[in-house]
């Protein structure tokens, strides 16, 4: 009896779920456009005028690209737009290849086959990430100054490898841990070499962790600042650094700045895009056994 009073009070009143999971739909949306809405805001400056982008807020403008055609083809620093472009696709680019092709083999040690003392390995790679960029600009610079790399893409090209490999391995040893071990015995049975196993059978498998950890990679480092105004101030500025330096310092451009800053983020938004459906299911690998 006690039971089923217990099952009655449980039992989900009319009308309960739709309602509850419009609050939770509103709720859901209401915190997406305060997020948004900055970045809309933003994109939607970016086509306005100078006069109309320091009038306040208004939607009701003429648009235009002036201000896009006006970063483009800005000069009045010592690096353009599109060598600061430049700049950030090979340091970015490139970074992220070498990090995959050492975190991939390093993970695969890891994770498929344990070496000893892995964890301690483990907790070294994450160890790395502890120590304030701050606190080894010095040293870094130090170094960079005697090999001749200040203001080269070469210096950036190995912080931004450095900077992501540990958390590149990190996440990769978590998703080739969902591979199948028989899968990997299988193809030792089958007489496959230590390459033809992580080519055939781990790789296809781990695609979309694999899409996941570089898009994160790619993002940190061209997001990166500190490292990039502190090496690279100059011949190698890098997006973020050019928006700050030239954009950014005409305190009175509202709509050039917004322009430029649309410039610099649509690159990964348009990385994020092409890879989105392989990294939500990266990023949820291991979630549902």
């Amino acid at each position: 009896m006690i039971a089923g009073r217990v099952r009655r009070r449980r039992a989900r009143r009319p009308g309960e779920g739709p309602v509850r999971s419009l609050l939770f739909g509103v709720a859901a949306w209401a915190v997406a456009l305060v997020f948004v809405f900055p970045i809309a805001w933003m994109v939607l400056n970016s086509f306005k005028q100078e006069a109309d982008a320091n009038g306040g807020p208004t939607f009701i403008f003429t648009p235009t690209l002036d201000r896009y055609r006006d970063v483009v083809a800005d000069t009045s620093g010592l690096l353009g737009f599109q060598e600061a472009l430049a700049n950030s696709l090979w340091a970015v680019g490139v970074s992220t290849l070498l990090v995959m092709a050492l975190a991939i083999p390093a993970a695969y040690a890891l994770a498929v086959r344990p070496i000893p003392r892995a964890r301690d390995a483990l907790l070294f790679l994450i160890s790395t990430k502890f120590l304030p960029v701050v606190a080894a600009i010095l040293p870094l610079w130090l170094i960079a100054r005697d090999l001749e790399l200040l203001n080269t893409r070469l210096a950036l090209i190995v912080l931004y490898t450095a900077m992501n490999l540990p958390l590149a391995v990190w996440m990769l040893r978590s998703f080739f841990l969902e591979v199948p071990r028989e899968l990997v015995e299988a193809a030792e049975i089958d007489g496959a070499s230590l390459i033809t196993q992580i080519r055939s059978v781990i790789l296809p498998i781990a695609v979309p962790g694999i899409a996941a950890t570089a898009l994160l990679c790619v993002i940190f480092a061209w997001n990166e600042f500190f490292l990039a105004v502190q090496l690279n101030p100059v011949d190698a500025s890098t997006i973020p650094v050019w928006v700050a330096g030239n954009a950014g310092a005409r305190g009175g451009a509202i709509a050039e700045l917004s322009a430029a800053a649309t410039l610099a983020t649509l690159p990964v938004i348009l990385a994020g895009w092409v890879v989105q459906k392989r990294m939500i299911r990266g990023l949820t690998m291991g979630a549902v056994k």
